[in-house]
């Protein structure tokens, strides 16, 4: 049976969870916000789209390097010192982006800032999931509160470009969207971090350190992304940002095709509402309970789902296109809770933080493939193209199922030890 209401109340309202599940909302409010904000300052300032595309994919990609760095960073030292310190240094940062955007600086220059910033932007996805092995007992009220984090993200999904566009457009200012999303995310991390639940958590880290033996130099480089377990639920990872992001890119051009185009951003939006639906209802009954058949089979559903999407859009009917999308939406929440899930099945709780991010950087690479993808194959196979994603999306799905085994074998491995 899988969590119940009471599961989640129970999770949520445990010793010491409400002051890091405040924090951590106020930090990762704007994980959507951030990417938009600079693309929309930059659009404004220089006046090409290409220019603040540029900018914001460089953005994009220090994101995806920070996270990894930034979580063995976390599991190594304890969350708390890190964590202040990267709050610092990525206001420095923010601020340094905001001047040299001001000043109409080279691309060059506003790209290597850009990444900069990314790389330094907090990484509290990974530090707010592993947080709650200490703070829940496993079973499922862990589950609900896994599930909890997979909601929140997708729920800031929805509300962060939303509060992005409002910023640049009804300010005076167009870079008060950016400013806006750097205090929230540096603000949560500092409160985070201050937290007795997260202090403590860092003392034990510290402790368990100090009398325990060293990483072998061998991990040194790759770190806990070398277990065949933890790949798989990388590579399920991927493939969903990979098909999410052609399906993004995707609704957009088939609204435009369709003579509304801002019928696109709306389809979105309630894409991620039935998302957090079906992932509060899909958290009290997984199907199938197996988690290592669960993600082939749910990615399997996700990209096929997708493809039809692709395949419906030339005919110009938003009707049919919203109707599949519903379909399609109802897997999102319920894959991320299963990557999540599968972060504590296939890692040591030693390295949660940097495992986690290591699924989070994969996520971020698909969605970016996925979106550089969908835009080639919509300009020269119109509409329909971004339909190649989510096949691409079915054979990822195909390539879970003959990796699945580790997965279960880490399973096994995890209740043999409870």
């Amino acid at each position: 049976m899988g969590a119940t209401f009471s599961d989640y109340r129970a999770a949520l309202s445990a010793p010491g969870a409400a002051a890091p599940v405040c924090a951590s909302a106020l930090g990762r409010l704007p994980i959507a916000m951030y990417s938009l904000a600079v693309l929309l300052y930059v659009r404004e300032a220089h006046g090409s789209y290409a220019v603040a595309g540029a900018v914001s994919a460089a953005a994009l990609v220090g994101v995806a390097t920070g996270m990894v760095a930034q979580g063995r960073l976390l599991d190594r030292l304890g969350p708390t010192r890190p964590l202040l310190l990267i709050a610092a240094v990525y206001l420095l940062l923010a601020a340094g982006l905001v001047v040299a955007i001001e000043a109409r600086a080279p691309l060059a220059v506003l790209a290597v800032v850009a990444f900069g910033t990314g790389a330094a932007g907090p990484a509290l996805e990974g530090a707010s999931r592993a947080l709650w092995s200490e703070l829940v007992p496993a079973g499922r009220r862990l589950e609900a509160a896994l599930t909890y984090e997979a909601i929140s993200l997708e729920t800031f999904f929805i509300l962060g470009p939303a509060l992005a566009a409002i910023l640049v457009t009804t300010t005076p200012w167009p870079g008060t969207a950016l400013v806006v999303a750097a205090v929230l995310d540096a603000g949560g991390t500092v409160w985070f971090a201050l937290t007795p639940a997260v202090r403590r958590r860092s003392a034990r880290i510290r402790t368990a350190r100090a009398a325990g033996p060293r990483t072998p130099s061998g991990d040194a480089l790759l770190g806990v992304i070398r277990r065949p377990g933890l790949q798989t639920v990388a590579l399920a990872s991927f493939g969903f940002g990979l098909v999410a992001g052609t399906a993004e890119v995707g609704v957009l051009a088939a609204s435009a095709h369709a003579g509304a185009p801002a019928a696109g951003g709306v389809l979105l939006s309630a894409w991620s509402v039935v998302s957090v639906l079906a992932g509060i209802g899909y958290g009290m009954r997984p199907w199938p309970r197996a988690l290592h058949l669960r993600m082939p089979v749910l990615l399997g559903g996700f990209g096929v789902l997708v493809a039809v999407m692709g395949l419906v859009s030339p005919s110009g009917s938003l009707v049919w296109l919203g109707l599949v999308m519903i379909l399609a939406g109802a897997l999102i929440t319920p894959q991320t809770t299963a990557h999540s899930l599968g972060v504590e099945l296939t890692a040591p709780a030693s390295a949660a933080t940097e495992a986690f991010n290591w699924v989070v950087t994969a996520a971020v690479l698909g969605v970016s493939g996925g979106q550089s993808l969908a835009g080639v194959c919509v300009d020269r196979l119109g509409p329909a193209g971004y339909a190649v994603g989510g096949g691409l999306g079915a054979l990822v799905a195909v390539l879970l199922w003959i990796r699945r085994h580790g997965v279960a074998r880490a399973a096994s491995a995890r209740e043999a030890m409870a």
